[in-house]
């Protein structure tokens, strides 16, 4: 027999669509803020392309000879990004998630036009250009995720939060084909002008311009209020968001819930840290530094850290940016003669990225994470084995063996599409949700700090790898693949359908017996003592089968 929370899981997954074709303000707010997750990926795909471009090779041959140079130019993009996801921890609770994604635009505004003003055989402005973009975009990867995931239900959180990868593979697939598309301005060849590698950064900064200009009429995040204390503002958000008057006893009871999980968060942190606490009240940014060592200070906050930082670690050690960053070069290897050529096929991930995503994003919260990234894992990993045999056996004589070159470059876009459906939508999803109130968007910019660390590794290490290991690279990243399954088997917990503030049922946190008493008198304390674990919430949308109030509330 199903649980009431399992009931209400069931039911609410049952009725999202209806939820969100009564309510499509919710569409439009994830898919806005979701466009710093467009710069993430237009920027993975831009340097690649210009990497085989005529122009690009005669500006800056220094870069382009040297695989060292050429993976510190790629790779400086995540060093901004690890500098900019973690410093998104501190400034999403200081200056609210909403303001710290006005901060990334500016970053990626700046980053995306000094790029442009690099000079002949004077790369340093290519340089400083990704550094400052990549602090943007690590800014909106520590943020971005987390700020959907608080505006959203559960039953719909995978999907809003995956907006943020749908957007990322777009920009991706954009990047590439406009790349493919400015190669051809002045020609392929010599004479080829300086702007077939410089429109493609012109056009970067555009999306962050609107998200800047835009991001004023967004909502601030209700639990982020909350948590400040603004709780009027809160339940107006709520009901913004939930389309639903303020008074209606679904908005109460999930205000409620949050605030009572702040309570008890507020109280847990005094009782352990009674000093730091002390200097909560006088200093901000001591307190929201103080809550690092929290995090490392328990170990049930440790090991949801550890969790989001691991699946950030086997989501890019399964290798897919050593594919997005270096695609036209993995293609001219394949023997994929010509960039343009090259280039094509290179546009062809893109579309394959974005086709695969789509799906992904629409069974996420029916399937769950857990499964989806087994079966991802498993597809990629014998993509990755296939494509690195047929490399291994044919990489001396691809001009006599093209069959056998497109079955490479077929199994390449498997094992991306394999990616687009499960890794890209669930990592981001499980980084942004797993976490309690008082950490969530300290966690949420560790993991993120996660996926940059280790891109950065893959990013400047790859080129060097193709060089010497060669198809060999292929295998190497199947080893991650199958580890990684393992792993998900094994220790990954599933989070489907939970609210926020039922992750710590999911983790076995707060089983002590203080623990629980604390957190049943904060519930006691705001009003849901009656309600014991949400049952009349549960009972509220069981009950309710009618069409949301389709009255207009004003936005917080």
């Amino acid at each position: 027999m199903e649980s009431p929370a399992e009931e209400r899981a069931k039911l609410a997954y049952q009725n999202r669509w209806k939820t969100i074709a009564s309510n499509p303000k919710l569409i439009v707010i994830a898919l806005f803020a979701s466009f710093g997750g467009f710069e993430y990926g237009y920027q993975q795909g831009v340097l690649g392309q210009s990497l085989v471009m005529t122009s690009f090779k005669e500006q800056f041959p220094s870069v382009v000879k040297s695989s060292s140079a050429t993976g510190w130019l790629t790779s400086i993009l995540q060093l901004g990004g690890i500098l900019g996801s973690l410093t998104a921890g501190v400034l999403g609770e200081v200056i609210s998630r909403k303001y710290t994604m006005f901060s990334a635009c500016c970053w990626v505004i700046l980053g995306s036009y000094l790029y442009c003003g690099a000079s002949y055989h004077n790369p340093s402005l290519l340089y400083a250009g990704r550094f400052f973009t990549g602090i943007g975009v690590g800014t909106f990867s520590g943020v971005g995720p987390l700020y959907n995931a608080e505006l959203s239900a559960p039953e719909l959180r995978g999907f809003l939060v995956s907006f943020y990868q749908f957007t990322t593979i777009l920009g991706i697939m954009l990047s590439f084909w406009i790349g493919y598309g400015s190669n051809y301005i002045g020609g392929t060849g010599e004479g080829q002008s300086n702007l077939a590698w410089m429109l493609p950064s012109i056009i970067q900064g555009i999306p962050a311009v609107l998200l800047a200009l835009g991001i004023w009429w967004l909502p601030f995040s209700p639990r982020w209020l909350v948590k400040k204390g603004r709780d009027e503002e809160a339940v107006k958000t709520l009901s913004y968001l939930r389309n639903l008057p303020e008074g209606d006893e679904r908005v109460q009871v999930e205000y409620l819930e949050i605030k009572a999980e702040c309570l008890f968060e507020q109280r847990a942190f005094a009782k352990a840290f009674p000093n730091l606490a002390a200097k909560e009240q006088g200093n901000m940014w001591v307190r929201e530094f103080a809550q690092y060592y929290n995090i490392v200070r328990t170990w049930d906050n440790f090991k949801r850290v550890a969790t989001a930082w691991i699946v950030m670690f086997w989501q890019q050690w399964s290798g897919i940016d050593s594919i997005i960053y270096y695609a036209s070069n993995v293609f001219q290897d394949l023997g994929l003669t010509g960039g343009t050529q090259a280039l094509l096929a290179t546009g062809v991930t893109g579309v394959v990225f974005i086709v695969f995503t789509v799906p992904g994003m629409v069974i996420i919260d029916k399937v769950g994470r857990k499964p989806m990234l087994c079966v991802g894992s498993t597809v990629m990993w014998v993509s990755m084995i296939l494509a690195g045999v047929l490399a291994a056996i044919y990489h001396k004589e691809w001009a006599s063996h093209m069959a056998a070159a497109w079955t490479t470059v077929a199994f390449i876009w498997l094992y991306v599409g394999a990616f687009g459906a499960t890794w890209g939508p669930v990592s981001w999803t499980l980084v942004a949700e797993i976490f309690p109130l008082s950490i969530r968007s300290k966690g949420s910019s560790i993991g993120a700090s996660s996926n940059w660390l280790n891109n950065f590794a893959v990013a400047f290490f790859v080129p060097t790898m193709f060089k010497k290991l060669q198809w060999g690279t292929y295998i190497f990243f199947s080893g991650f693949l199958a580890a990684s399954i393992a792993w998900i088997y094994f220790y990954l917990p599933e989070t489907k359908g939970a609210t926020l503030e039922e992750m710590d049922q999911i983790f076995g946190s707060r089983t002590g017996e203080e623990d629980a008493m604390m957190l049943e008198q904060a519930r006691r304390d705001v009003g849901l003592g009656e309600f014991g674990s949400g049952t009349l919430k549960e009972k509220q949308f069981a009950q309710d089968n009618e069409e949301p109030d389709s009255s207009v509330h004003e936005k917080a």
